[in-house]
């Protein structure tokens, strides 16, 4: 009997604690909260977080742009033609490398994208509105190292082995 509760008691450590469920429940709701505010814009989801993100680095290039906005860079490429279109970025080749180009916002982006901060600021707010700001803060200090530790496990899978591990 011992030995069969000391089975199940090993099975418990092994479980996960759910947060991996709750972080992507969080993601979905989120997302479709996001979606939902930036309609009325015309914008998606994906062209709202490649124009923040060019709104914080100055120029920056179709592949960091991918990268960042968590697409392909066929995708970027098809995304950012269409930003163009819209006036809402500006391509510049690189003055020290041919082959790549430079993407930045220009004013119709960065006015657009003023209106988009304020509805996902909205957002925030309301999700976060029974926190108290030292709770906001831990949580925004916590998700931030959760996610630098998961993209060190992607990158360096012996480090997804000592985690595994417990170590």
């Amino acid at each position: 009997m011992n030995a069969l509760l000391n089975d199940t008691a090993g099975d418990e450590k092994n479980r996960p604690l759910g947060v991996c469920y709750l972080i992507g429940r969080l993601d979905h709701a989120v997302n479709r909260r996001i979606r939902d505010a930036l309609t009325p814009l015309g914008l998606t989801v994906s062209q709202y977080t490649a124009l923040s993100f060019l709104e914080s680095h100055a120029q920056i290039s179709n592949a960091q742009l991918a990268e960042r906005s968590l697409i392909s860079p066929q995708s970027a490429n098809e995304m950012v033609k269409l930003m163009e279109q819209k006036g809402w970025v500006e391509r510049h080749p690189d003055p020290t490398h041919g082959r790549i180009v430079r993407l930045s916002l220009t004013a119709t982006g960065q006015s657009l994208l003023d209106q988009a901060h304020a509805f996902v600021a909205r957002l925030e707010a309301g999700m976060l509105s029974k926190l108290t700001a030292g709770q906001r803060t831990a949580l925004h200090q916590n998700l931030r190292q959760v996610l630098h530790a998961l993209s060190a496990i992607m990158i360096d899978p012996t480090l997804a082995d000592e985690v595994s591990k417990g170590q």
